[in-house]
């Protein structure tokens, strides 16, 4: 993922706080949709939607509201509602109309054809949102200057 720090410089900071204190350190990726929004969410170390840093910060870097907000290959915060930033992100494997409420910060460089492989499998109960079937973890989150 390539980080964008001029536009998201509070977000890539914190990913970055995050990374190099093993937060993301062997967590699972939790949530696919393969429906409508079309992403891989990740970030929280519980593995269910509901962890957090014990922290949240503002939103930056919001697409504008027309179109395909979240073009493939974006990397963006989840959220739980304006300036409730936490820990967890989402790779956007296919155009996402997504509306444009979530912290853009970053660009997957490498590895897209990996992201497309897992949304391949699907969900693990056969629905359109939910556990991944293909296992996906982050064995270890760093950062490069």
């Amino acid at each position: 993922i390539e980080a964008d720090g001029t536009n998201a410089p509070a977000t890539v900071s914190t990913i970055g706080f995050l990374a190099n204190s093993q937060y993301y350190d062997l967590t699972l990726c939790h949530r696919l949709t393969t429906a409508g929004i079309f992403v891989l969410q990740c970030g929280d170390p519980q593995g269910d939607g509901g962890g957090t840093p014990g922290f949240t910060f503002a939103d930056e870097n919001l697409p504008t509201a027309s179109g395909v907000n979240y073009p493939k290959g974006t990397v963006a915060m989840a959220n739980s509602g304006p300036n409730t930033n936490g820990s967890q992100f989402f790779l956007v494997y296919q155009d996402s109309p997504l509306p444009p409420n979530y912290s853009v910060w970053g660009t997957i460089t490498a590895g897209l054809d990996v992201l497309d492989n897992v949304a391949s499998v699907g969900v693990l109960d056969g629905g359109s949102d939910g556990l991944p079937s293909q296992a996906v973890v982050i064995s270890q989150a760093t950062t490069t200057p």
